[in-house]
């Protein structure tokens, strides 16, 4: 007969196979209750290194904590997404590099375990992607730093989460550039063009480290004249945004940034003199840099009977011409900063005089002086200083630096009158005592010059460029 019951002593525990028990013959509400966390072969799961039992709660960590990495300087860490690293940098630096093709909301944690990533750095290395929006490493480089990474999108890359104790986040990079005579002085290159070149950069560098390159443009001199007016110095343009000591008053306080490019450089020749009256010697020729631009200085007006007698414009302006009483008055020197930038490339030469004297050229920091008539020539104007930082491939005049763009004297006919300083020609009086030519590679004016033989020649200008390398 068929047994139509067994009690619950009749089976010995696990005494029913799987083979004895037809699929699906046990419904689910046979099923009914709950079988102990015990009976089962894995009663927890482990997320991020945390262990959770089954039907338990908690929260779930966002790192998975790794063992302490001791830096030995020869090997860096490949970080995993989810993982943290303690990292040990009292012996040597070290470098831990970001995971490649990393995916949205991947996570990489960091701890300074020693608290002395401020004397061993830390390098953060993106591994293709940026940080912070910016294709660079970070450098950690302050005590105790903690911070947690994560990666959002293509554009901002891996963005700092957490950030603790943490100071600059990029690696330093310093502008790096050929071209020229190249010199250093402190954490500065010095690259200095007398002729035409190139300036290239390789490197723009970034904010942690240098960025900023200041110029010194100056163009160059005007010529000064036959019996008459002196040449007006180069238009002097500079820039003083990394705060050399000592600079000019005449600085701009804005450097251009630095691309990675090729700058082609203009270094103006000085202007060449003419035998001849009532005419304008010729002017310098610009200086260029980037976007710098300075003019020539105005070429000064020789013996004026018949024309009105005025100099150049330019970055400086010629003298005005050794007037014959005949016109009724001065001849006036040509105007300074021509085009007109700020702060101002120059100055206005002198006013010749009508009871004869030439008028002076104009320089960077001064205007030319008028004749004072009975014969005298104005003194050229004054240029302005640059420290010996700058110019140390130059050779010094003096111990702290040297002076650029100064205007050339006007002629008379006995004695000299001295060029403005910072290259600036004497006036001469005569073809046996001639006036001097502008110094090269100051842009100086050329000095006026009494009686036949011609004037003097413009100084030639100089392109020099300063940047921060370390």
């Amino acid at each position: 007969m068929a047994i139509s019951k067994i009690g619950s002593k009749a089976l010995v525990d696990c005494s029913v196979a799987a083979v004895d028990i037809e699929d699906g013959s046990i419904t689910s509400a046979k099923l009914a209750g709950s079988i102990a966390n015990a009976k089962l072969a894995n009663s927890s799961i482990t997320v991020n290194g945390t262990s959770v039992s089954l039907g338990a709660s908690g929260s779930i960590p966002a790192v998975s904590w790794q063992s302490v990495i001791t830096a030995d300087g020869s090997t860096g860490t490949t970080a995993v997404a989810g993982n943290g690293y303690f990292i040990d940098t009292t012996s040597a630096a070290h470098t831990i590099t970001l995971p490649s093709s990393p995916s949205i909301g991947d996570t990489v944690a960091i701890k300074d375990y020693a608290g002395t990533f401020g004397t061993n750095n830390l390098t953060i290395a993106r591994n293709s992607s940026n940080i912070q929006g910016v294709a660079n490493d970070s450098l950690i480089s302050t005590n105790r730093a903690s911070l947690t990474l994560v990666y959002v999108d293509a554009t901002k890359g891996w963005l700092y989460a957490v950030e603790s104790n943490v100071a600059d986040l990029q690696v330093a990079e310093y502008v790096v550039a050929t071209g020229g005579t190249v010199t250093t002085s402190g954490d500065f290159k010095i690259h200095s063009f007398t002729g035409d070149g190139c300036f290239v950069v390789s490197c723009g560098g970034n904010p942690s480290g240098s960025t900023v390159l200041d110029y010194l443009v100056v163009a160059g001199g005007g010529a000064g004249s036959r019996t008459g007016g002196g040449g007006g110095a180069g238009g002097f343009r500079v820039s003083n945004e990394l705060n050399t000591p000592g600079a000019s008053p005449l600085t701009s306080s804005t450097g251009i940034e630095a691309s990675v490019t090729t700058y082609p450089v203009t270094v103006g020749g000085g202007g060449a003199a003419a035998d001849s009256d009532n005419i304008v010697n010729s002017s310098g020729s610009n200086a260029v840099f980037s976007t710098i631009t300075s003019a020539g200085g105005g070429g000064g007006h020789s013996y004026a009977n018949s024309s009105p007698g005025i100099g150049g414009n330019g970055g400086s302006g010629g003298g005005g011409g050794t007037a014959d009483g005949s016109l009724g008055g001065p001849a006036a020197g040509g105007s300074g900063n021509t085009p007109p930038v700020s702060p101002p490339q120059g100055n206005s030469g002198g006013n010749g005089s009508p009871t004869r004297g030439g008028g002076a050229g104009g320089g960077a920091g001064a205007a030319g002086a008028n004749s004072p008539g009975n014969n005298n020539g104005g003194a050229g104007g004054i240029g302005s200083f640059v420290p010996t930082d700058w110019t140390s491939s130059l050779g010094e005049p003096g111990p702290s630096g040297r002076y650029f763009a100064g205007g050339g004297s006007g002629t008379q006919p006995s004695g000299t009158v001295a060029g403005g300083l910072g290259g600036g020609g004497d006036g001469g009086p005569n073809p046996g005592t001639p006036g001097k030519t502008g110094v090269a590679n100051t842009g100086g004016g050329g000095g006026g010059t009494n009686d036949s033989g011609g004037g003097t020649n413009g100084g030639k200008g100089i392109v020099i460029i300063r940047y921060k390398f370390q």
